[in-house]
């Protein structure tokens, strides 16, 4: 008998294995379901091992990933069962099927609380460990007296009271407030006396538990702690079987010195004493050898003892001690160490007095630098950007300069930026300051943000001993064949201000500098052309007597700005113009920047802000939690709005651009859209638009009239609410209808498509036919009823976001049986959103009373239309439009990995068309389409995805178009359609038409078609 019952298993599961596709799986598993389901209900009595047999395959099939909804009653039964083979499976299933807040667990808890308080050793761990992995909150009322009077008591095996200390430890972590620990301190102090180690590692478990949340209370525990850390330190009465290639029981020891750091200090000097041994035994016992499984237990020890002496302050011979064994560390050829080295060492430069020691390792350090672990090299530059100061400033930014050249484009914005604030909190004169800000613009312009050259424009202004070096030194950048944008905007402004003291040097006169600097224009974008007109009347300004050649070539670049369709650029052309035409007013306007006020830079406080150091934290924070380590680029963001600015006659001061976007993004869009030679360069994080005049003037200028959208967030509500619970019955929501097929997943099809079933369940299905026409969209619901019997007390209610129009045909109260009822719905787009309209929609069907939430497929796509723009047609649009809120970008990091044909495709399923040739680089895609809404008619959108062929997971998007709120809208729909790519990614390129009726010729092809369910049902 038990022969071919267990044969029956091992069969049931060959057949599933040998299954040669996935629905043939199906069948067979549906199969046995049935089977099974058909024995519970009919069989008076199954016998328990029969039993036994089912559940083992009830599980096998959860396992696989199937829903078994139906023979809980009966896993549960087993719990009860006198024997052991029985009992085991119901435990073991029983914790895998249900859950904490399954109902029928309530059943179990008498017969599981009599094996725990029984005697039978085996019952109990079965029921300790069950309880443990469900923890849930009746268990936790009901048991834990239960579990903590197993755990103290002294006549149970060491097995058992080592299950019961995990499981309490379980039911403390859910539910803290339920299990009583008040008064646990001596209790706690008692355990930490046992012998058994695997009763003393599990009881410290619970232990960094109790103290995490409260350590007052356990003082008490302290010493026991430190006789613990001696005892394995010393390998006393160690069994053989807690020994780990040699280490007697790392867990315990880990674990110790974890508990010990959530106490924050040690006060008796004996005990200080006798822990400082133990952390000094094993400092000097730890070293790197070949068996790596060695390696990873004597450094989980070795790790968390530096923690402990970091965290206790010790002596600075300990810490130098500590120091010289990271130093070796670092110097291995493993990396796993190199790089625990290095974040240690960091996390003490931070945290103790050693900073002169460790800056001894400065050389290997640099060499960890150029390490070929990406993740080495950060913890690497973090370490050097601590270190630093004025004693070694000058040779850390030195190699940070030199690697910039070679460094990959995931690190050269945080190295840039690093690089800058170290050259400017340290740096021992002003000119060697500015040269390192120019060889980083001149190095890395692409990852260089606004915020460092206004720094170096605030401190040449200040400085009249560094002007004439200034300007010379950007005379010497304008030489150069090929710069970047960013250097054009630093030596212009620079040689606007202060190119006059240069006049006597050779290639340094006004027409000179007007001449070289003039070469500059035709490669710049709008954001730049400002403050090289401000240049141009500044030299116009100084030259003296005035050029008429000069004169004219100057007036004549105003003149021919004076019609731009930039407004800044047409202002700044047109004053310009009238001012230089009036003599020595133009002198009295343009004169010399004054002075900026003495404050804080900008770029250190916006870094302090940004910068978030997880190993300082969990050093100076008791390690409350293991933080996992992971690197934090520093991003400089300016959070204030784009400021308008008055005209330039009512300033009395040439006034710096303020353009409304990152220079250096559009710098790296139009050059790389418009110049054979222009390659896309980086994929990061980018700093919003900063209002230049106002961070240079510290004057806060009144706020942008064009308030930026806030992203909403109806969709993601939406979403969670149709996926988690698509129908809600009104009735008992214990016995919930469950709707056919996944509901999330046929409104996103119907995103792409204009028909199909947007909702079906046993008794309904609501199918979608759509028209799109410019702003205007007609959708007829089909609600079909696949019963013998009507469904009554039908309603149906739109609830429409404010930016659409809808309008619902009658709903009829009755659907007779097997019939199809239809109903138009009338929408019109009055302006751009992502927000879903919502039919809330219920039904009756004899006692069952059934409501669903659906969302509409009528989403910001379906009011595009595709347009294919050429080059002519696309640059200058392009170029109009000059960053947010018309114009912005953003990585979009997380993105499923897609050929650049899928990604084609892609968004061409989404009305974008890709148009071909227009970027030079052939890992980019430029798409246009046109966005219809009642607000704003026809309007023209742009967007150019840049990719990174090494990391096919992020890609850089910038979006542009007329209206502010579009631009925004549309990058937010891109960026969630792009992160959310499932798997198995089907995108249509076509849609295929749909067949007649009649030409239909089974019932599956009519159900997919709304329009034709009625025929097939029939």
């Amino acid at each position: 008998m038990a022969l071919s019952g267990m044969r029956g298993l091992s069969v049931f599961i060959s057949d599933v294995r040998n299954s040669q596709n996935k629905e043939q799986e199906r069948l067979r598993v549906d199969k046995e379901l049935g089977n099974i389901r058909t024995r519970f209900k009919n069989d008076k009595g199954v016998a328990p091992y029969e039993k036994k047999k089912y559940v083992w395959k009830m599980l096998y099939i959860y396992m696989l990933g199937y829903d078994v909804d139906f023979g809980h009653m009966e896993v549960v039964s087993l719990i009860s069962a006198p024997k052991y083979p029985e009992k085991q499976v119901g435990y073991i299933v029983t914790s895998s099927l249900l859950n904490e807040n399954h109902e029928f667990l309530r059943l179990a808890i008498n017969t599981v609380r009599n094996d725990i308080i029984g005697r039978n050793e085996t019952f109990q761990c079965l029921a300790l460990t069950m309880v443990g992995n469900i923890g849930g909150r009746e268990f936790s009322e009901s048991l834990a007296p239960d579990v903590q009077t197993l755990l103290l008591s002294s006549s149970c095996r060491p097995l058992v009271r080592k299950k019961a200390a995990l499981c309490l430890l379980r039911l403390y972590r859910k539910n803290p407030d339920v299990v009583n620990v008040d008064g646990w301190a001596d209790r706690m102090a008692q355990l930490l006396d046992e012998r058994d180690l695997g009763v003393l590692t599990s009881s410290m478990s619970l232990l960094v538990a109790l103290v995490s949340n409260n350590y007052e209370a356990y003082w008490s525990c302290l010493p026991k702690c430190v006789k613990i850390l001696e005892r394995l330190a010393r390998n006393q009465d160690i069994p053989q079987e807690y020994t780990y290639y040699g280490i007697p029981s790392p867990w315990l020891q880990v674990k110790t010195m974890r508990a010990l750091q959530y106490f924050p200090s040690i006060e008796d000097p004996n005990t200080r004493r006798s822990l400082f041994e133990v952390l000094q035994r094993i400092l000097m016992g730890t070293d790197v050898v070949k068996n790596v499984n060695k390696n990873n237990a004597s450094h989980a020890v070795l790790f968390e003892a530096l923690a402990l002496v970091m965290h206790l302050d010790a002596e600075k011979e300990m810490m130098s001690q500590c120091v010289a064994l990271l130093g070796k560390f670092i110097a291995v050829r493993e990396p796993n160490i190199r790089y625990l080295g290095l974040e240690n060492m960091t996390r003490m430069f931070m945290v103790t007095d050693v900073q002169d020691i460790i800056k001894r390792h400065q050389a290997q350090i640099i060499t960890s630098l150029k390490d070929p672990d990406i993740s080495i090299r950060r913890r690497a530059l973090d370490l050097l950007y601590s270190m630093c100061d004025v004693s070694n400033a000058k040779d850390i930014v030195e190699e940070l300069l030199q690697y910039l050249s070679t460094a990959e484009f995931a690190m050269r914005e945080e190295l840039a930026l690093k690089a800058a604030i170290v050259a400017e909190k340290f740096a021992p004169d002003l000119s060697w300051y500015v040269d390192v800000i120019l060889q980083l613009i001149d190095k890395a312009g692409e990852f260089v943000s606004d915020d460092i050259w206004f720094r170096v424009v605030q401190f040449v202004t200040n400085n009249e001993d560094l002007q004439s070096y200034a300007a010379a030194k950007a005379r010497e950048y304008l030489d150069k064949s090929a710069i970047h944008e960013t250097m054009v905007k630093v030596s212009a402004y620079i040689l606007g201000e202060f190119g006059h003291l240069l006049v006597r040097q050779p290639g340094c006169s006004p027409k000179e500098i007007f001449n070289i600097i003039h070469e500059k224009l035709p490669t710049v974008s709008t954001s730049t052309i400002p403050i090289l007109l401000s240049t141009y009347a500044k030299i116009l300004m100084h030259t003296q007597p005035p050029d008429p050649e000069l004169q004219n070539q100057i007036w004549a670049i105003f003149k021919k700005y004076e019609s731009c369709i930039e407004v800044e650029i047409q202002q700044r052309a047109v004053e310009y113009f009238a001012l230089s035409r009036k003599g020595a007013v133009l002198v009295d306007i343009l004169a010399e920047m004054p002075k900026f006020p003495e404050r804080q830079s900008a770029l250190i406080k916006k870094a302090e802000d940004t910068e978030v150091d997880t190993a300082e934290q969990s050093a100076i924070k008791l390690r409350a939690q293991q933080l996992s380590q992971t690197s934090n680029t520093l991003v400089v963001t300016d959070q204030r709005p784009a400021n308008g600015t008055p005209p330039v006659s009512q300033l009395g001061i040439v006034k710096m651009p303020n353009p409304s976007s990152n220079s250096n993004d559009n710098n790296s869009e139009d050059q790389s859209l418009s110049q054979e030679n222009g390659t896309m360069s980086k994929v990061g994080s980018q700093p919003p638009p900063a209002d230049l005049l106002g961070d240079l003037l510290a004057i806060e200028g009144p706020p942008s009239s064009s308030v930026q959208p806030q992203p909403s967030t109806n969709w993601e509500l939406e979403g969670t609410a149709v996926e988690s619970s698509a129908i809600v019955p009104a009735g008992e929501q214990g016995n919930s209808l469950q709707p056919i097929g996944n509901t999330a997943e046929r409104f996103l099809s119907l995103c792409l498509k204009d028909s199909g079933v947007l909702y079906e369940d046993p008794y309904i299905q609501v199918g979608i036919k759509a028209e799109w026409r410019a702003h205007h969209g007609r959708l007829v619901l089909f609600l079909g009823n696949k019963n013998t019997y009507p469904l009554v007390s039908v309603q149906a209610v739109i609830l429409p976001p404010t930016h659409l129009k809808i309008e619902l045909s009658l709903v009829p109260e009755t659907i007779p049986p097997r019939a199809q009822v239809q109903c138009p719905l009338e929408i019109i787009n009055l302006h751009p959103s992502r927000d879903v309209a919502v039919l809330d929609f219920s039904y009756k069907f004899g006692n069952d009373m059934v409501n669903a939430r659906l969302r509409l497929p009528a989403v910001l796509n379906k009011f595009l239309q595709p347009i294919v723009v050429s080059a002519v047609e696309f640059f200058p649009q392009w170029r109009s439009l000059t960053g947010p809120p018309l114009k912005v970008q953003e990585v979009v990091r997380g993105v499923r990995p897609l050929q650049l044909l899928e990604l084609a495709n892609f968004f061409n399923s989404y009305s974008l068309t890709i148009c071909p040739g227009l970027d030079p680089n052939p890992n980019n895609l430029v798409a246009s389409t046109t966005f219809y809404s009642e607000s704003t008619k026809a309007m023209l959108c742009l967007v150019r995805i840049e990719t990174d062929p090494a990391d096919r997971t992020q890609l850089r998007m910038t979006v542009a178009s007329g209206d502010p709120s579009l631009t925004f809208e549309l990058k937010e729909f891109i960026k969630e359609q792009l992160v959310n790519i499932p798997t198995a990614t089907h995108i249509p390129t076509q849609e295929p038409p749909t067949p007649p009726i009649a030409q239909q010729a089974n019932a599956h092809e009519a159900l997919t078609d709304p329009g034709a369910m009625l025929a097939a049902l029939l």
